[in-house]
């Protein structure tokens, strides 16, 4: 039995998920989840300069997972939902099918791994 799952642009779930393996981008997005920071304020807990805390933030808009507002440069980043959403009901879809196929295969092993029979002698 064939499942659906979530229709998702593949080259949109690969840009949330690269993103989201940078611990730096990850720590971005923590600060950003208590709500909207300027650029200026993202860099303070880093010891990196601002160009190089724009560039992730470069890449986590790329990804869909933070905007800002159009126009202003310097304006306020904010988390964006959707982006985390979408990659969260791909992650879910594939958990489920991949859960099912281990147990499946838990259930396949137990019986194909059953004692042998023992010969009848005569």
């Amino acid at each position: 039995m064939r499942m659906a799952t979530p229709s998702i642009p593949e080259d949109e779930l690969s840009r949330a998920l690269a993103a989201l393996a940078d611990p730096t981008r990850r720590s971005i997005l923590e600060q950003l989840s208590w709500g909207p920071r300027s650029v200026r304020e993202i860099c303070e807990p880093y010891d990196m300069s601002q160009p190089a805390v724009s560039k992730h933030l470069k890449v986590l808009e790329a990804a869909g997972l933070v905007s800002q507002v159009p126009g202003n440069r310097q304006g306020p980043r904010r988390l964006e939902l959707a982006g985390f959403e979408k990659a969260a009901a791909w992650m879910e879809a594939y958990a489920r099918i991949w859960s099912a196929r281990q147990r499946h295969g838990a259930r396949t092993t137990t019986t194909t791994h059953k004692q042998p029979r023992k010969k009848r002698t005569r």
